[in-house]
C-alpha cells in the first residue's frame, strides 16, 4: 500500500524548500526528498515498523505511491466524494494530531490543509483504482481457504477453542482471497518498477 506535496505533491516538494532539502530518491525524474518523507510519516500515510529505518522504510512506500498514481493518472478513476474526501482528510489531520501539531508540520514540510486535502484526494483514489483493477478477480479456492486455515490458527479461536473449519469456512475463504490478492499487488508493483526509471540516492 502510505500510499503526494507527497505523491504528486510528494516527490515534486516545494522549489523553494528543495534547495535545502535532501533528494532521497527520483522516479522517472521526479524527486522525493527528505521532506516529503517526515510529511507522510507525521500524515500515517507510509507506515515505519520498528526496527527498521523509518525513512528508507518510508522513502520506498513513497516510491510505490508514486507509480501507482503514474498509473492512476492513466486510467482516471473518478474522484471520491466531498463526504468520503472530508473523511479521508479528517483521518489525516487526525493522525497528526492538535492544531498546534498540524501547524506544525506545515512550517516545517509545507504541507497545509490544501495539501492534505489533495494527499486524501490521491489516497482514495488510489484504493478505488486498486479495488477496481484486482478487488473481484481474485477468488480462493476450498482448498486455498483449508490451507490457509491450517497456516494460520490463530487467527480461528475463540475464547482459547480453535473453530472447527466448517464453522471457520467463509473467514478463512476471505482470508485467503486477501492474501492472494496481496501477492499479486506485489508482483504488479514489481513489475512497475521494473519499468520504470527508479534512482534510490538515500544513504543512513
Amino acid at each position: 500500500m502510505r500510499f503526494l506535496l507527497l505523491a504528486t505533491l510528494l516527490g515534486t516538494s516545494l522549489e523553494a524548500q528543495e534547495v535545502l532539502d535532501r533528494v532521497l530518491a527520483r522516479v522517472d525524474g521526479n524527486p522525493i526528498t527528505l521532506t516529503d518523507t517526515r510529511a507522510a510519516i507525521a500524515l500515517g500515510i507510509v507506515e515505519t515498523p520498528e526496527g527498521v529505518d523509518p525513512v528508507l522504510s518510508a522513502l520506498r512506500q513513497l516510491i510505490e505511491r508514486r507509480l501507482v498514481l503514474q498509473e492512476v493518472a492513466r486510467f482516471a478513476p473518478p474522484d471520491p466524494d466531498a463526504t468520503t474526501l472530508d473523511g479521508q482528510v479528517t483521518a489525516l489531520e487526525g493522525h497528526v494530531g492538535s492544531a498546534a501539531q498540524l501547524a506544525e508540520l506545515e512550517q516545517s514540510t509545507g504541507v497545509g490543509a490544501a495539501q492534505i486535502r489533495e494527499i486524501a484526494r490521491d489516497q482514495l483514489r488510489i484504493q478505488s483504482y486498486l479495488a477496481q483493477r484486482f478487488g473481484s478477480s481474485v477468488q480462493a479456492t476450498d482448498e486455498d481457504a483449508a490451507q490457509y486455515y491450517r497456516a494460520h490458527p490463530e487467527e480461528f479461536r475463540v475464547d482459547g477453542q480453535l473453530r472447527r473449519f466448517e464453522e471457520a469456512e467463509a473467514l478463512a475463504r476471505q482470508k485467503a482471497a486477501a492474501e492472494r490478492r496481496q501477492a499479486i499487488i506485489f508482483q504488479w508493483m514489481r513489475e512497475l518498477r521494473q519499468r520504470a526509471d527508479v534512482a534510490e540516492l538515500y544513504r543512513r
